[in-house]
């Protein structure tokens, strides 16, 4: 019993430690962080659009070479 007593004593304290040095150590705040992911998501969201619409205008193109008629 006190064995597995000190064992959760240690682990609490070990968690409780690593999230202060993650909290010490990490790159920006909360929502410093938030405001980068949601940039880069719209950015990323645009670049699709854009990739979808180049690749629509393509295929119309193709497609009204097909329908024309052969001479």
């Amino acid at each position: 019993m006190r064995r597995a007593f000190s064992f959760f004593i240690g682990s609490l304290i070990g968690g409780v430690i690593g999230a202060a040095v993650a909290l010490l150590f990490a790159p920006s705040a909360g929502i410093e962080l938030r405001v980068q992911i949601n940039d880069r998501a719209q950015g990323l969201a645009a670049d699709i659009r854009q990739a979808a619409n180049t690749k629509r205008i393509e295929l119309q193109e193709r497609l009204e070479t097909l329908r024309a008629p052969r001479v």
